[in-house]
């Protein structure tokens, strides 16, 4: 198999990617039980696809607080046939969300050519994993025990805690043979982490993005509600808001539900700030 870097994750013309997520799950925070047909799914990549999307993320376990964890089996069965199915029709790089060597191993031989890992390659046997199959990967910052139960950890400097830990796992990555031109991060935004550390964190994202290059994803999630009261349903421009946000801090990649709002807002942002000018 051909490698490939992390370039796969980024727009060759320099411009930030749009990454839109397709969750097979019955119990995402947001859009839970929507797409967990390969058809259903299928159509939405397509409509995904239309408004822009650089890439597709496909997950199949929810990673809100208080999600009940799926096994490897089961997630193999709600994300396979979705990356099958997409694949076969689309040329759209495909990123599968997970955390299980397994469901990594059968993802890429459906057709996926990336991972995005919430748990940073932390399983037992995911590291090796992702080095056989020589793909890109997205190691996220999740502070031990927070990714299901929410929880904080109190009396840390959440900036510097994230850089020590994304450093370490690059250097695992590494020593585990996967060179470092296939590694891109995210600081976990949301996970274990409060409003003001998630704010301080994205302030901090040029110290962050020094690292590696930086995937941010903070659609719908709570940073982009609660500081205002918004609903669910209200939360469409305070997500762009914030994607641009971190935009402007050196984020390369932004994973969104709402692809062409997210688009659009990008590309003027990038006609104003960008050196080419020209828009996505």
């Amino acid at each position: 198999m051909e490698a490939r870097t992390a370039a796969s994750w980024l727009r060759p013309d320099g411009h930030v990617a749009i990454m839109g997520i397709v969750n097979t799950t019955p119990d995402s925070f947001s859009d839970g039980g929507l797409f967990l047909s390969p058809d259903k799914a299928l159509r939405h990549v397509e409509a995904l696809i239309e408004e822009g999307a650089d890439i597709i993320d496909i997950g199949g376990e929810s990673t809100r607080p208080g999600a009940r964890p799926v096994s490897a089996n089961e997630e193999c069965a709600r994300v396979v046939p979705v990356v099958a199915a997409v694949c076969a029709r689309f040329s759209v790089p495909v990123s599968v969300d997970t955390s299980e060597p397994l469901v990594m191993t059968e993802a890429v031989a459906a057709g996926a050519s990336l991972i995005n890992d919430v748990r940073a390659l932390t399983r037992p046997g995911a590291l090796a994993a992702v080095a056989g199959l020589k793909v890109p990967v997205c190691l996220v910052h999740e502070p031990s025990g927070s990714l299901m139960a929410g929880t904080r950890i109190a009396g840390r400097d959440v900036v510097t805690e994230v850089e020590v830990y994304l450093k370490a796992r690059l250097m695992a990555a590494q020593a585990a043979g996967i060179p470092r031109e296939r590694l891109v991060i995210d600081p976990g935004f949301g996970f274990g982490k409060d409003l003001e550390e998630n704010r301080a964190l994205m302030r901090a994202l040029p110290r962050i993005g020094a690292l590696a290059p930086v995937l941010v994803g903070v659609s719908r999630k709570r940073m982009t509600a609660d500081p205002w009261g918004l609903p669910m349903g209200g939360r469409l421009q305070t997500s762009i808001a914030l994607a641009l946000a971190a935009i402007a801090g050196g984020a390369r990649v932004v994973r969104v539900h709402d692809v062409r709002a997210t688009r659009e807002a990008v590309r003027a942002w990038e006609w104003v700030f960008e050196p080419q000018g020209q828009g996505a």
